[in-house]
């Protein structure tokens, strides 16, 4: 099945965070991919995932970054296909990620959730989703 998100890490070292969107992702049935991929060591890459994104059938991105987390932004310039922040503790508390994510300049946004919320990241993503499918939507809704 060809993915409808991708969770993108700065760091495989960001793995035990992530692995809660993808735990949710999972627990809805939802196909999706997870890479490493570094703002600051791979752009290139960045770029070409960023580019790419929409046109391989992603509709949702979920990009976790800490300490220099440009990840979610320079994701976010690069694309129209929404994008989740997830800043990650790894130095100053996580509040250096997080204001990384937040402070974004108009017209690059990128939706955060709290450091290390990478749960309620797949549920954003889930509920993002599910505005287009009304299945998806009856199972989303628990709340």
């Amino acid at each position: 099945m060809k993915p409808y998100v991708s969770i993108i890490m700065g760091s495989t070292s960001d793995l035990p965070v992530m692995k809660e969107a993808a735990e949710i992702l999972n627990d809805f049935k939802i196909p999706f991919e997870i890479n490493a991929l570094s703002a600051h060591r791979t752009p290139d890459e960045v770029e070409a995932f960023s580019k790419s994104a929409y046109q391989r059938g992603i509709r949702v991105i979920i990009a976790g970054a800490g300490m220099a987390a440009h990840l979610a932004g320079v994701i976010a310039a690069m694309t129209s296909v929404p994008v989740i922040g997830v800043p990650i503790k790894a130095s100053l508390e996580g509040m250096d990620s997080l204001l990384a994510m937040v402070q974004m300049p108009p017209g690059i946004p990128v939706a955060t959730v709290a450091i290390n919320g990478a749960r309620n990241a797949g549920i954003l993503a889930v509920q993002m989703l599910a505005t287009g499918d009304e299945e998806l939507y009856k199972k989303l809704n628990f709340l």
